[in-house]
């Protein structure tokens, strides 16, 4: 099929468009592992832009040696992982009932959800209620947060809805039970859709910032975001002191903030390979109608 002039026209703007977007995001972070992997003279005399001068990677070694970020770091990956298991639970049980006509209230339980969405308890009555139950000052209280998404919700219902129903009856006349079916039959059909969602779900938790600032005192329970907020906010030129002098030659503390930034960006990044085949699929089948 031949394009028109228009559409070549078309297609030449959204690619030099995508382009410049894609540089916008992917030189910043190039910036940033320059920093890191590079030399303090250099850094300090402004040589580097986007490839490492003076080669070095006494910076990881460095970072990670913190005893302060190793915690942190095991914080995020507790909260990540046990917040998305349980997000995606919670997500599929409510979903699931919801994408069946037959439901008794089902207007009025997406009627609820649909009020929770755009409307909130506000920032003090959620404090006072995680207080009531003991929640604050636990890893609980960055995982509670998180669990319940009408949006992503309504994303897995719409994708319920677009399965066959003769698979689920075929199913039900060879004795299958309601969760079998579920667990057996639909889940496996919905592997793109929970893919996505559970990207949406990682990413939030590990980005997580607000809650630890409301309810994490104890640095013992910071998550890595609020390490690193305080790691840039409070750096110093005395950071680094304990060091030995060959170490101090090539650790700068701006080279320990981009080192702990790219430590701290790295899981995300590994998730997106895996995820990606199911990405767009997932989102697609699961936004056709609302």
């Amino acid at each position: 099929m031949r394009t028109t002039r228009g559409e070549q026209v078309f297609n030449v703007v959204n690619i030099v468009v995508l382009f410049i977007l894609g540089l916008t995001t992917l030189l910043p972070f190039l910036h940033v592992l320059a920093k890191s992997l590079s030399s303090q003279v250099a850094i300090s005399l402004g040589q580097v832009t986007f490839l490492p001068v003076d080669f070095q990677i006494g910076t990881f070694q460095y970072v990670l040696e913190q005893e302060q970020f190793v915690g942190s770091f095991r914080n995020s990956v507790i909260v990540t992982l046990v917040g998305t298991v349980l997000a995606l639970t919670m997500t599929v049980m409510i979903a699931y009932p919801l994408s069946k006509p037959k439901l008794k209230g089902r207007k009025f339980f997406m009627l609820v959800f649909v009020f929770v969405m755009l409307f909130s308890g506000g920032m003090v009555p959620n404090y006072l209620l995680y207080k009531t139950f003991g929640l604050v000052n636990t890893l609980w209280a960055l995982i509670v947060p998180g669990m319940l998404s009408v949006f992503n919700i309504l994303l897995v219902k719409t994708f319920f809805e677009e399965l066959p129903e003769s698979v689920e009856e075929s199913a039900r006349i060879d004795g299958a039970n309601n969760f079998t079916i579920l667990f057996r039959i639909v889940l496996p059909m919905a592997l793109p859709v929970m893919a996505a969602v559970g990207l949406f779900f990682a990413v939030a938790y590990w980005n997580n910032y607000f809650s630890a600032v409301l309810y994490i005192t104890k640095p013992d329970l910071k998550p890595l975001q609020m390490y690193l907020y305080e790691l840039i906010s409070q750096t110093t030129p005395e950071m680094g002191m304990e060091l030995d002098a060959d170490r101090m030659m090539n650790v700068d503390p701006e080279s320990i903030r981009a080192a702990t930034i790219m430590l701290s960006t790295l899981p995300i990044l590994c998730l997106y390979p895996f995820l990606q085949k199911y990405f767009v699929k997932g989102i697609t089948i699961g936004s056709v109608k609302g």
